[in-house]
Formats: C-alpha cells, sequence, structure tokens
C-alpha cells in the first residue's frame, strides 16, 4: 500500500488490535469499576483508541481530550506543541491517559507537565502500543496493548502525513533495504548494457540523464522546455533543472528499490545537490562504482559499436580519445567526493558480459 513516497506493509490486524483494546479496558475497569474516572485521548493518534476503549469499558466514565504534537513525516521533531487546552474539572479526579503509541517519551513528559499542578487525585497512562526499545522516559507506563519494535506504523488512528488513520488494521513502513547507485564509466565500457542487467536482478529503476532530457524534451514538459531554450543556446542546462527531471522520476517511482543514476553527477557541485535532494527522501547514496577497462579495448568496443549505430562520434578514434580526456578530469574530483564518504569502487569493465555483472553483483551484494 502506499501513502505518499512512502510502501507500507500488513503488520497487525484489526482482530489483534480490539484484543488489545479490550485487554487494557478489562485492566482499568477491575481498577476503576467503584469510581468516576476521567479518561483523556491524545489526539489526532488516539481516536479510534479511544472510541473503541469507551466501547469495551463497561462503567461509569468521562472523557475528554487534548491534543499534542511532535512529528513531521516519518520522524519525530523533538518539540512537543500543545495544541487543545486541557480538561476542566480534574482536581481531585482519577485521570488516564489514552495514548495511541508510546515510544521516546517526549510526549508523555509533556503530559505529565500539563497536569502537575492540577491537582488530580491520581494519574495513570494507558498506550495501545508501546516502542519499549527506545522509550527513555522517567514514568511509569500503567497500561499497555501491545508491545512493538521500534517500526514507523500507521493505520487505526495513526498517520504518514495526514494518511492513513481511517485504515482499521496497521501497517508498518517497507524497510527493505534500498539501494541507490551511480554508475561511472568511460564511453564503450557499458554502462548501459550492465544497467539494465542490474535494474533486473535488483529490481532497480535506471534513470539514464540523457533519456531523462530526451523524454521531457520530446513531451514537451515545462522543465523539457527549459531544458530546450538552453540547450538551443549552446549552453549547459542547470544543475538545479536536472536535479528536477530527476527528482520527478524518484517521485513517479514510490515503489523502486533502488535507483542507478547513470550521466548524473558529473561534477562535486552535482553530487552535493543530488545527495541534498535524496535527504529530503530519506534516501542516500550506497555506493558509486566505475567500470575501468584499458583505453585501446573500449576504443575498439567503440569503433565496432559505431559501424552499427552510425554515430560519427563512435567512428573518429581522436574524437573518442578527447572523450575520455574530458571523462577523466570531470570524474577526478568526483572520485575524491565518493572516496571520501567511503562510497567509491572499481570494477574490472573488461570480460564477459556475464562476467562483469557478476563483479558489479559481488560489490553490491557487500552492501
Amino acid at each position: 500500500m502506499n501513502l505518499h513516497d512512502k510502501t507500507f506493509i500488513p503488520y497487525i490486524t484489526e482482530e489483534e488490535i480490539l484484543m488489545a483494546v479490550q485487554k487494557i479496558a478489562d485492566q482499568v475497569a477491575e481498577v476503576y469499576k467503584d469510581t468516576t474516572p476521567i479518561f483523556v485521548g491524545v489526539l489526532n493518534g488516539a481516536f479510534m483508541f479511544v472510541s473503541d476503549f469507551l466501547k469495551a469499558y463497561p462503567h461509569p466514565c468521562e472523557v475528554s481530550f487534548v491534543r499534542l504534537s511532535s512529528y513531521q513525516g516519518l520522524t519525530s521533531t523533538g518539540i512537543v506543541k500543545t495544541l487543545l487546552d486541557l480538561p476542566e474539572q480534574v482536581e481531585g479526579r482519577s485521570v488516564i491517559i489514552l495514548e495511541d503509541v508510546i515510544d521516546t517519551g517526549r510526549t508523555v513528559q509533556e503530559l505529565v507537565h500539563l497536569f502537575a499542578n492540577k491537582n488530580v487525585k491520581e494519574f495513570k497512562i494507558a498506550t495501545l502500543f508501546y516502542k519499549s526499545g527506545v522509550y527513555n522516559g522517567e514514568y511509569t507506563i500503567d497500561y499497555i496493548g501491545l508491545e512493538i519494535p521500534d517500526k514507523f506504523i500507521v493505520g487505526y488512528g495513526l498517520d504518514y502525513k495526514e494518511l492513513g488513520r481511517n485504515l482499521r488494521s496497521v501497517y508498518q513502513l517497507n524497510q527493505y533495504q534500498m539501494i541507490n547507485l551511480v554508475l561511472f564509466g568511460k564511453p564503450g565500457a557499458g554502462k548501459g548494457t550492465q544497467a539494465e542487467f542490474l535494474k533486473e536482478k535488483y529490481k532497480l529503476f535506471h534513470i539514464s540523464t540523457g533519456d531523462v532530457f530526451r523524454k521531457n524534451i520530446s513531451n514537451k514538459t515545462e522543465l523539457g522546455k527549459q531544458a530546450k531554450s538552453f540547450i538551443d543556446k549552446g549552453d549547459l542546462v542547470p544543475d538545479e533543472l536536472t536535479i528536477k527531471m530527476l527528482q520527478d522520476e524518484v517521485e513517479k517511482n514510490p515503489e523502486a528499490k533502488g535507483f542507478i543514476f547513470d550521466g548524473f553527477p558529473r561534477t562535486a557541485a552535482q553530487a552535493e545537490a543530488l545527495d541534498f535532494f535524496l535527504e529530503t527522501k530519506d534516501m542516500k547514496i550506497n555506493a558509486t562504482i566505475a567500470l575501468e577497462a584499458n583505453d585501446e579495448v573500449l576504443i575498439s568496443r567503440l569503433l565496432e559499436r559505431g559501424k552499427i549505430s552510425g554515430r560519427t562520434d563512435d567512428q573518429d578514434v581522436g574524437k573518442i580519445r578527447n572523450r575520455f580526456e574530458e571523462y577523466n578530469e570531470k570524474t577526478a574530483p568526483l572520485r575524491d567526493y565518493y572516496k571520501a564518504q567511503g562510497k567509491f569502487h572499481v570494477v574490472n569493465g573488461i570480460g564477459s558480459i556475464a562476467e562483469i555483472t557478476g563483479r558489479l553483483a559481488k560489490v553490491i551484494d557487500s552492501l
């Protein structure tokens, strides 16, 4: 199931959730059957939990809500904001907080502070989901429905960027190991051929900058029109525009298990821009792989290719050597950039297609 740019998979069934809710209701009812407690639900996430809990609770009670927020997207901001004031008339009463999920404990801490000066008779905390592995709060969690690992979950009131709250079951973020690669190689090194094999083997999406440019220009997209205006004047397409095109390709393929970037970045500045963009998507480049081969072998390959393709730049040895020199000049800073990150790998590009694919696979499998 896709929500925005993320994929989620089934995690906790509706039946399991309702059993956990009933368990908490039974435990609370045993303690408070002779009094009238105030249940305080924490919005927005706990609205489903509160609703089902009240249906399961058999004794007189009151209910109110507070609203706190510390999440943006997949991560907690660490800043808890109070968006809805506390209920009145709590002095001398038993207050039980109903939380959807407790992880780090920041929200719990804020709730305790909110009630600290209200002179309540007693203050208890119940949570449907409890991430004990990351809880660092100093307060006891009195009632727990289900203890779960630190997984990002949606459904049953919980959201990802406001989507997913209405799901009856709970889903977890599909946290497969995403592999994002940058593929280097001189003309004739076999990048295109190997990219086809790698995308099939690892279910990656191949993004060739040249293909992206041609597609946008051919389809007369707004980005394509802008790129063509620079190309027609003989100018280089600005990095910002290229990144926007790549961003479109990434966002169109949210189910991809990773991406192969081919033809970009070409400079250290472009590599920095790519890193920054991927960080906004909770992604990163895992490895850059350079297919290396002897220049004379590559020249022979290109001359043979030129006989079939008809490309003039594959039929002139002088032009081929100039392209090699340009490649060396442009990729040298990139090598240093990715070596500093420990992400640069060199693979021997001489041999059969299967042999080279095997060498590339060995690098990728090691990730």
